[in-house]
């Protein structure tokens, strides 16, 4: 469990801080509900450089990578960052809205930027993920339980069905649940 104390408005101080621009206000009285699990790496499939830091804090340089020029101006971000190493860094204050869902839908609700916070995963869609991240993300998750009331913990893939992949079929649903021992529907149906 997380004491109190190890969050000042919004920013959890067991995380590294890397503040983004790229965030804005959550609309008057949205209560956050909802964790959403992405991964990400960049180049797809490259993992401990900097790019990602680079991207959520808008200042990536377009043409290192050829990859980079279809992202190129992209102005995104998640609140959350799950290294390989099990590191977490955050981007965005839980309290403000992160820009990591794009065109959204859960459960009859649009927008789910609005009542979410984005954690994403360092890693490529469908490949697995490392020990030390599921740890981070069972420590993250109980942590912000207590600074919100999260009733489910989907994946970008559920929110965005043939729009986004992530974080795939690699991520192991099974032990998220039994390690957080949270109930079966707080997790998308087909993973229970």
């Amino acid at each position: 469990m997380s004491a109190a104390s190890d969050w000042q408005a919004g920013w959890y101080t067991q995380a590294r801080m890397c503040a983004s621009p790229n965030f804005g206000p959550r609309p008057k009285a949205t209560t956050v509900s909802l964790v959403v699990i992405h991964s990400i790496s960049l180049p797809p499939g490259v993992y401990g450089g900097d790019e990602i830091e680079r991207l959520f804090t808008n200042r990536l340089d377009w043409d290192a990578h050829p990859y980079f020029d279809q992202i190129r101006g992209a102005e995104v971000s998640a609140h959350f960052v799950i290294r390989r190493t099990g590191e977490l860094i955050q981007f965005v204050s839980i309290s403000d809205r992160a820009w990591h869902a794009g065109q959204s839908s859960w459960q009859g609700r649009d927008n789910c930027n609005d009542f979410s916070v984005g954690v994403e995963l360092e890693g490529l869609e469908g490949e697995t993920f490392e020990p030390a991240q599921y740890q981070s993300l069972q420590k993250l998750l109980d942590a912000i339980s207590q600074q919100c009331p999260i009733d489910q913990i989907v994946g970008h893939e559920h929110i965005a069905p043939g729009r986004k992949n992530d974080p795939g079929l690699g991520f192991n649903w099974t032990a998220l649940r039994t390690s957080l021992g949270w109930p079966n529907a707080a997790f998308p149906p087909q993973s229970a």
